[in-house]
C-alpha cells in the first residue's frame, strides 16, 4: 500500500473538515432563527414561541459544542500535518484567526452562558440581548474564517521575503480580498437554508405523528418563507461568486463546467463524466450556448477550456464537476419546495398535504449536502495549490511518515464516530422528546408567586432525565 504523505494529509484534514463545517453551518441559521422566536415571543407574550425556542436552544448548545470541539483539531492539524503552510503564511493567516478567537468566539462564549443558563435569572430583554449576541458571533466568526479561507483563494496584501515566507504589507486587501465579500454573503445565506430546511424537516415529521401542531405550523411557515425569499437570493448570489470566480480562477470554472476546449457560445455540460486522461467529457449531455451566457451573460462570450493549462496544474476535475452539480441540484430542488409550498398556502392545504410533508422531510439534511458539495468545489477545484498561484499543497505539509498519517487518520474516524455519533443521538432524542407545552416559569400554584429557584432548577433537572 502507497502511504502518500501529501494525499494521506489531505485526505485527514478532508474528514476533519467536514465534519467540522456541518455543525456552524446550522449553528449560524439557528442563533439567528432562535433570536427571531425569542423577539417574537417578547413582541407577543405567546408561549408557543418560548417553547419553541427552549427546545432549539438545547440543539443548538449540543451543535455549537461539537462545533467547537471538531475546530480545535484543525488548529492542532497546521502544526501536525501542515507545518510547512504554518511556516510560510502563519504571519498572513495567524492573526486573521487569532481576530476570529479574539472577537466572536470570545463574544459567543461570554454570552451563551445568559442564554442556555439566563432563564428567569436575567431580565427577559437581557436574555433577549445575549441572544441576539450570540448571533451576531457566529456570523462575526464566519467573516473572519470566510476571510481567511478567501485569501487562500484569492491572495493580496502580501509580499515574499527570502523567497517563501509570505508577509503582509496591507491588512484591509488581506481581509477584504477580491473573493471575500460573494463567499461570505453564499455562505452565510446558506446556512440560513441548512437551518430552515432542517427546522421544517422536524416540523413536517410532527404534523405527520400529528404531535405539537401549534409548534409544527409555526416551523414549517417560517422554514418555507425562507424557502420562497432567500433561495432565490442565494442563486443571486452563486452567480456572483461564479463570475468572480471565473476571474480570478478560470481553471476551477473550467473543471466545474467540464470543459476542455477554449470556446465562445460554449455548450452547458448536463451530465457527464470527465475522463482527466483522455481530456473529455464522455456520455455528456450538452445545452449550446448556455455555459457562456451564464458565465460571461453573453451568448458568445469565451470560455477557457482545461487544456489551456499544463495537465499539472488543473485541478481533479470528477470531483469538482459532480460536487457542483450536487450543490446546483439541492439549491433547484429548494427553488421548487418554495413554490410548491407557496402553491399550498394559497390552496390552504400547506399542514395537511401528507405528500409535501414526505417531501420536506427528505428535503431536511438538503442543506447539510448542499453545504458539504460547495466546500468540496471550493477546495479541491483550487488544487494544485493550498494558496493559489502562490503555494502548492505538496509543499506544504510537514515531514511526518504517511503510515503515521494513515494510523492518526484511523483513530480520528473512530472517535468522531463514537463522540459525534452520541451528539447527534442526543440531538434526535431532543427532536423526539419535543417542545415543552407548558411554561416553567409560569406563576406558582395559580397565586401569581414566581416558583421558588430550587423548584426550577429541579424541574430542569428533572426534564433533562424523562
Amino acid at each position: 500500500m502507497n502511504f502518500d504523505p501529501v494525499l494521506l494529509s489531505r485526505i485527514q484534514f478532508a474528514f476533519t473538515v467536514s465534519f467540522h463545517i456541518l455543525f456552524p453551518a446550522f449553528t449560524i441559521g439557528l442563533a439567528s432563527w432562535l433570536a427571531v422566536l425569542e423577539g417574537l415571543w417578547l413582541k407577543t407574550n405567546k408561549n408557543v414561541y418560548q417553547q419553541l425556542y427552549q427546545l432549539w436552544v438545547k440543539i443548538f448548545a449540543v451543535t455549537f459544542g461539537m462545533g467547537v470541539v471538531s475546530g480545535v483539531v484543525l488548529s492542532y492539524q497546521f502544526g501536525t500535518n501542515w507545518s510547512g503552510f504554518s511556516d510560510k503564511v502563519g504571519n498572513v493567516l495567524g492573526p486573521l484567526l487569532g481576530f476570529e478567537v479574539l472577537t466572536a468566539f470570545f463574544l459567543e462564549a461570554s454570552f451563551l452562558g445568559v442564554m442556555l443558563f439566563g432563564w428567569g435569572r436575567v431580565s427577559r430583554k437581557m436574555h433577549f440581548t445575549s441572544t441576539v449576541i450570540v448571533a451576531i458571533g457566529t456570523i462575526l466568526s464566519a467573516f473572519w474564517i470566510l476571510s481567511a479561507n478567501s485569501w487562500m483563494q484569492t491572495p493580496t496584501g502580501y509580499k515574499i521575503i527570502s523567497g517563501q515566507i509570505l508577509y503582509p504589507t496591507d491588512w484591509l486587501s488581506i481581509i477584504f480580498n477580491p473573493s471575500f465579500p460573494y463567499r461570505f454573503l453564499h455562505m452565510i445565506t446558506a446556512a440560513y437554508l441548512t437551518t430552515a430546511f432542517a427546522v421544517g424537516g422536524v416540523a413536517a415529521w410532527y404534523l405527520l405523528k400529528n404531535r405539537f401542531l401549534k409548534h409544527a405550523k409555526i416551523m414549517v411557515s417560517m422554514a418555507m418563507l425562507m424557502a420562497v425569499f432567500i433561495v432565490p437570493v442565494q442563486i443571486l448570489f452563486g452567480d456572483l461568486h461564479g463570475l468572480n470566480t471565473l476571474k480570478y480562477q478560470p481553471a476551477k470554472v473550467a473543471a466545474m463546467e467540464g470543459l476542455w476546449e477554449t470556446k465562445k457560445r460554449a455548450p452547458l455540460v448536463l451530465w457527464g463524466w470527465p475522463d482527466q486522461d483522455k481530456e473529455q467529457t464522455l456520455y455528456s449531455l450538452e445545452l449550446p450556448g448556455l455555459s457562456s451566457l451564464i458565465l460571461t451573460h453573453e451568448w458568445e462570450g469565451e470560455v477557457k477550456g482545461l487544456k489551456n493549462w499544463p495537465q499539472e496544474e488543473r485541478p481533479p476535475v470528477a470531483l469538482v464537476f459532480w460536487s457542483f452539480r450536487v450543490m446546483v441540484g439541492i439549491g433547484l430542488l429548494m427553488l421548487l419546495t418554495g413554490f410548491l409550498a407557496l402553491g399550498l398556502f394559497y390552496k390552504k392545504r400547506l399542514f395537511d398535504s401528507r405528500w409535501f410533508q414526505y417531501w420536506c422531510i427528505a428535503m431536511a439534511p438538503s442543506g447539510f449536502v448542499a453545504v458539504l458539495a460547495g466546500w468540496f468545489v471550493t477546495e479541491i477545484g483550487r488544487q494544485p495549490y493550498v494558496v493559489y498561484g502562490v503555494l502548492r499543497t505538496s509543499e506544504a505539509t510537514s515531514p511526518v511518515l504517511g503510515e503515521h498519517i494513515f494510523l492518526s487518520l484511523l483513530a480520528f474516524v473512530g472517535v468522531y464516530t463514537f463522540v459525534f455519533g452520541a451528539g447527534l443521538y442526543y440531538v434526535f432524542k431532543l427532536i423526539r422528546k419535543g417542545p415543552k407545552t407548558q411554561d416553567p416559569f409560569d406563576t406558582y400554584g395559580g397565586h401569581g408567586l414566581k416558583k421558588p429557584p430550587l423548584l426550577i432548577s429541579a424541574l430542569e433537572l428533572d426534564s433533562e432525565h424523562v
